[in-house]
Order: structure tokens, then sequence, then C-alpha cells
């Protein structure tokens, strides 16, 4: 895509905010015209673009757009028919990874007690959907009130939240943590760390290398941007 625009602007309609191109609106790639519900989105959707270099020459593609690529998906993927994207998800909510504790070294069994357990507790307490917890990495079949409970959570979600939540869940392999920063009760830099507890435990003990620390900060962007685009999404 070449840049060629000199400014970025909003128009609102009664669908929701157009980002204007030197006044003309933005489709996406598909031709279909880009419309933001929530105005805190759709500002930082414009500055996004300000930011890509409008004006500037040169190329671009939307994966310089991360913010607008997510609001695409939730408006063509999503919100025709979300059902999909909720069974995906709250699929996760069967193989949590808080749920699976390593038997040992007793330092590495402590740490996930003092740092997950507390969130499978938020779990219980706001969804109502207590999880069940065993060693190593045999299957743990968890009561279908409570599956049905995280769903329930899921299936909630604006078309947005949703879209956010497409790519922390399977980031973090943890649907509580997914939605913990959905509700805004974690932190995205403490979500990807509780989520790469145990990889980070094997740094500690036996140092790091490039291939899994370039993995680490790949995932960790990814979830800084799904937890921002939450956040912008809830207003």
């Amino acid at each position: 895509m070449k840049r060629f625009w000199e400014t970025v602007s909003l128009s609102r309609t009664a669908a929701g905010y157009t980002v204007l191109l030197d006044g003309k609106p933005m489709n996406l790639p598909t031709g279909t015209r880009l419309l933001v519900g929530p105005a805190p989105l759709a500002e930082a959707i414009a500055e996004e673009w300000r930011q890509a270099g409008g004006g500037m020459g040169g190329e671009m593609s939307f994966n310089d757009t991360p913010l607008t690529r997510l609001a695409g998906t939730a408006q063509e993927r999503i919100a025709p028919d979300p059902m999909p994207t909720i069974d995906a998800i709250a699929r996760y909510g069967e193989s949590d990874l808080l749920c699976y504790r390593a038997p040992s070294p007793k330092p590495l069994v402590d740490r996930q007690m003092r740092d997950w357990q507390p969130w499978l507790d938020w779990a219980a307490a706001v969804y109502e959907a207590p999880l069940r917890v065993g060693e190593g990495i045999s299957y743990i079949r968890q009561h279908k009130d409570s599956i049905a409970a995280l769903r329930r959570v899921v299936a909630r979600q604006s078309s947005y939240v949703l879209a956010g939540l497409g790519i922390a869940v399977p980031s973090l392999g943890s649907l509580v943590l997914g939605l913990a920063l959905a509700d805004g009760a974690l932190d995205p830099e403490e979500a990807h760390r509780l989520g790469a507890l145990e990889e980070l435990f094997e740094v500690e003990q036996w140092g790091d290398d490039q291939e899994g620390a370039d993995r680490r900060e790949s995932v960790r962007r990814d979830v800084l941007m799904s937890a921002r685009f939450m956040a912008l999404s809830r207003g």
C-alpha cells in the first residue's frame, strides 16, 4: 500500500466512526469500509495511521497498523457470526495453563502456587467457575458447570473484545488470564510473565538463548497489543 495521504481524521456516522485519509474513507483490504464503534478505539486507530507515516511516501501494509487489523477482524469475521470465535476461545478453559502444575522442583511448584492460584481463585469468585488443578500434563476433566460459566463470560463479550481475546488467550495458553486482561484486572506485562512462568524459571536455572528470547518478545508484543485493543474497546 502506497503512503500518500497528508491528513488523518475521523467522521462519526450512525454506524460508527470512519477513518478519513485526506478526507476519503479508509477501506479494509477486502474493500469494505472500516467502521469503528468505540470512540477511544477510533481515535487510537486514526493515530496509528498518522504514526504509520502519512505523506512520507514509501510502502506500508496492515502489519504496520495492528489495531486496524484487529478492528477489521472484529467487523468482518466475528460480528457477522461470533459463535465460532466464542467456541474457540472458551475451549481453552478445558485445558487452562494455570491448572497444570509441575510435580517438581519445589521452587517451581511453590512459584506456580503463589502466582497462578490467586487467578484461579479470582475466576472462581468473579465468574463462579472453580477449576481443578493437577500435576503433570495428563488431561484434567473440569466440572461442566465451570466450563459453562466461563463460556457464558466469553459469549457476552463484544466482537472487539473477542478479537482481542482471540490473540491473548492462545498467546498465554490461559482463558483465565485472558479474561482477567479483558476485565482490566490484570496488567498485560504481568499476564505475559505468568504465561511464561515455567519458561522463565528454566531461563533462571540454565540461561537463555536468542530464539527463546525472540519468541517470548513476540508473544509479549501480542499480549500488550491485544490488551490495549480491549481496553480501548471498553471506552
